[in-house]
């Protein structure tokens, strides 16, 4: 999965997944663009590979905007573009409060449309292809107790995914989405550590075992890739099977 001479835009770009993405692009020779609302995360991804940063917090429609606005000043132009910035508020559905089911809407779905928008528009206006991939979730497919929110905004993601893809396609640019399951970042570990909890999601998972950042990556990666020119519009889990039952 060769990169060379991309400059790809990675929202969330951080932590966990988003990092390790931006590690592996720039392994495959592209040039990234890193977004994050935490400076200090940002820097210390700098200090490992080389990339440009940007300080934003997607939650706010308008600094999501600026922040694709910026990349494409600091870039002069974006090639592929990754919608990985996303969270979740755990609350049960009864407990669920309006404020974070705004909170999770406007990262997980607001934003990637937000931001899209601002890059298409440059692509049909260069009439340039494009390749984008949106980080979803099994979520958006299994439901997941204490996570109505981050359960809708996923499903909203990969129902937006096909809308991109059907409208975006015409113009040459590919949109798809991954789905990975529970994934073992700092956070996932801290969150599923206890057996108690990992049992018994590791048992619907035929492969055993719970997916590493890198996984994710490498799903990322290929579909930006030349490898992938005619795969479009796929909602791809990576999930160790756990959707098959």
């Amino acid at each position: 999965m060769r990169l060379e001479g991309k400059k790809v835009l990675v929202t969330g770009a951080g932590k966990g997944i988003g990092r390790e993405i931006c590690k592996l692009l720039s392994a495959c020779g592209a040039e990234v663009f890193a977004v994050s609302r935490t400076a200090a995360d940002l820097q210390s991804l700098a200090a490992e590979i080389p990339c440009k940063t940007i300080v934003a917090d997607l939650a706010e429609a308008q600094q999501a905007v600026s922040a694709a606005e910026q990349a494409l000043k600091l870039a002069g132009r974006i090639d592929c573009l990754v919608n990985n910035a996303g969270i979740s508020i755990p609350q049960s559905f009864l407990d669920t409060t309006a404020d974070a089911f705004d909170r999770t809407m406007a990262v997980n779905v607001r934003a990637v449309m937000l931001i899209t928008q601002v890059i298409a528009k440059d692509w049909i206006a260069r009439k340039s292809p494009g390749a984008v991939v949106n980080l979803s979730s099994q979520a958006s497919m299994a439901a997941l107790a204490d996570h109505a929110a981050y359960c809708a905004s996923k499903g909203g993601l990969d129902m937006l995914t096909k809308v991109m893809a059907l409208e975006l396609g015409p113009h040459q640019i590919r949109v798809n989405a991954v789905n990975p399951t529970v994934t073992l970042t700092p956070m996932g570990e801290m969150a599923w550590g206890d057996p108690k909890k990992s049992g018994p999601m590791l048992a619907k998972i035929p492969l055993g075992r719970f997916a590493k950042p890198i996984h994710v990556a490498n799903a990322v990666a290929y579909l930006l890739s030349d490898a992938a020119d005619m795969i479009h519009g796929v909602t791809l889990p990576v999930d160790g099977g756990f959707l098959a039952q």
